[in-house]
């Protein structure tokens, strides 16, 4: 098997309408509903956590506190014992909580919309910021979790044995238009689950592997072997 000679924009653009193809209403699936506050509370709660827990245990989280002026005001206590169940959980309160009050008393209550604001905001990491630069406010960004980090290694955008996000954010933006980021970003993470895994990926039967160095490599070894 031999790899298609193409250029890295151009096996971003492939990668992109592959992706586009296979999950064209792909959304994030933390459920917000396009609240710029909750998103950060939930991504926040999402780290070492299911997406799935943490849309259980939000339901009765923002049910009791709705919004940030209630958050900031709520006993850190009351917080830990409703998110308890994501892991983590006096760490996450205490950036929540913190986030809110800076949200409340710095920006009136709004989420700010620039990258160095949001990296201000206790427990805001670029992989937060980003997402809620694409998803919430339309300016795009990599959000470069797990998955994203694995497969564009595998497509040899990096070497693959290097997770690096923000190498990997910074060269998925220069090859992505900034429109197709959030998109190709939500894309990739169901494509990780259902067609490239960590363990046993289904390289054979991939949509991808033409444009994958991974597999490539792995064929012209099969074969000179």
């Amino acid at each position: 098997m031999t790899m298609r000679k193409i250029t890295d924009k151009q096996r971003a653009f492939e990668a992109d309408r592959i992706l586009a193809e296979l999950y064209p209403d792909a959304a994030c699936s933390l459920e917000a509903d396009d609240d710029p506050w909750r998103l950060l509370v939930m991504a926040r709660l999402s780290a070492q956590c299911t997406d799935e827990r943490v849309n259980i245990v939000s339901r009765d989280l923002f049910a009791a506190f709705p919004d940030a002026a209630s958050m900031a005001n709520a006993p850190i206590g009351d917080i830990e014992d409703l998110i308890r169940s994501c892991g983590l959980y006096r760490g996450k309160a205490k950036s929540i909580k913190e986030a809110s009050e800076i949200v409340v008393n710095k920006y009136g209550g709004n989420i700010p919309n620039t990258m160095d604001e949001l990296l201000e905001l206790p427990g805001v990491g670029r992989k937060i910021a980003n997402l809620l630069l694409g998803d919430i406010f339309g300016l795009g960004g990599i959000v470069a979790d797990t998955h994203c980090m694995r497969i564009c290694g595998r497509l040899g955008f990096y070497p693959e044995g290097q997770k690096d996000p923000l190498k990997t954010e910074r060269i998925m933006e220069k090859l992505l238009p900034r429109e197709h980021q959030s998109d190709f970003c939500h894309r990739i993470v169901h494509f990780g689950r259902d067609i490239c895994r960590a363990r046993e990926p289904l390289c054979d039967d991939c949509p991808m592997k033409d444009i994958c160095c991974h597999y490539g490599e792995a064929h012209t070894k099969k074969a000179g072997s």
